[in-house]
């Protein structure tokens, strides 16, 4: 009976195991899966990103650290900006699933012969790194993001992903979104933000707390100038009319 007993309690515990094997990863499928999808009509209220500073800003007694974020819709972004985020980012986000192979083969190739490291993100990748997840370089890390870059991009049309990114980026230390940044950086909403101006946020994004918007340095001149030249060479706005499904641009608003 004991004998018995026990070969039940084993086969029991094997069941409960095979059980949690196939369950867990469902679970895991079903919940971002169900939490991408419901950020197609929900907007952020923060990122993951945000909440990793806020929490560095309480840790290190950073008294006087202000994070400023403010979200707006599409059509309170000028029609400067996201074009200017595409010339400067990844500009086969219309036509990429998400990756840039082209790209990530250049990238690897690159750091094999030791030069500088050159990263391949695409829009989408680092819309799902700053929303779900947190900096680094694990391998666990760049899964997660594969994965939500995937969900991402299955669930958002390009335009949504456009908006989140131009809403959740950072532009300077506790400065995230464009709203929060045209404020602070020029004084005016998103919405009036010239293609210069355009280009100068994007022109910081590679190292937001390094590079200054309101005191730009040679190099983000020189970058800036180059993603206006680049932004003006994709036909700017209406590239992304007609490439993205984004609704046709008003021409009043690109000049100011």
């Amino acid at each position: 009976m004991r004998r018995n007993a026990r070969r039940g309690t084993r086969r029991g515990w094997r069941a409960w195991l095979f059980r949690l094997a196939w369950g867990l990863p469902l679970l895991f499928v079903a919940v971002t899966a169900l939490q991408v999808l419901a950020l197609r009509v929900i907007d952020p209220p923060t990122s993951a990103f945000m909440l990793d500073r806020q929490w560095q800003a309480f840790r290190n007694d950073e008294a006087g650290f202000e994070l400023r974020h403010e979200w707006v819709d599409w059509d309170a972004l000028s029609p400067e900006l996201p074009i200017a985020l595409v010339a400067a980012e990844d500009q086969q986000f219309p036509s990429h699933a998400g990756f840039d192979l082209a790209a990530i083969d250049k990238a690897l190739e690159n750091n094999a012969r030791g030069r500088p490291m050159r990263g391949a993100s695409t829009i989408s990748q680092q819309v799902a790194k700053n929303l779900f997840l947190w900096d680094g370089r694990s391998w666990l890390r760049k899964g997660l993001e594969a994965w939500y870059t995937l969900l991402i991009e299955l669930f958002w049309p390009k335009q949504r992903i456009l908006e989140v990114y131009a809403n959740i980026a950072e532009f300077g230390d506790g400065v995230y979104g464009a709203e929060a940044a045209a404020q602070a950086r020029f004084g005016k909403p998103a919405q009036r933000l010239n293609a210069a101006e355009s280009a100068r946020l994007a022109a910081v994004l590679p190292s937001p707390k390094r590079y200054s918007v309101r005191a730009p340095g040679p190099y983000v001149q020189r970058r800036a100038a180059w993603i206006a030249r680049q932004a003006r060479n994709l036909d700017g706005p209406h590239y992304l009319a007609a490439c993205c499904g984004v609704p046709g641009v008003d021409p009043a608003k690109l000049e100011r």
